[in-house]
């Protein structure tokens, strides 16, 4: 299982879901409507780290976090 946390706006709870790549999770996400709206725009980070690639392989505790755009001022 691998944890996915949601930051700023999308206002979400923090989910854990069985996925082995990114390209899992971004399929499971993809079901609730609420989330999809926001997949495109968010970046991702795996374990802290930012990554740009749905092949990432992720092991059981990974942390996965979706940082949706954010202004500031």
């Amino acid at each position: 299982m691998v944890k996915v946390e949601f930051l700023g706006p999308i206002g979400k709870e923090p989910i854990e879901i069985d996925a082995k790549t990114l390209a899992d999770v971004a399929e499971i996400l993809k079901q609730d409507p609420e989330i999809k709206v926001w997949l495109e725009n968010c970046a991702v980070a795996v374990n802290d780290t930012m990554v740009n690639r749905l092949d990432v392989e992720l092991k059981d505790g990974d942390k996965i976090s979706l940082l949706p755009p954010v202004c500031g001022g």
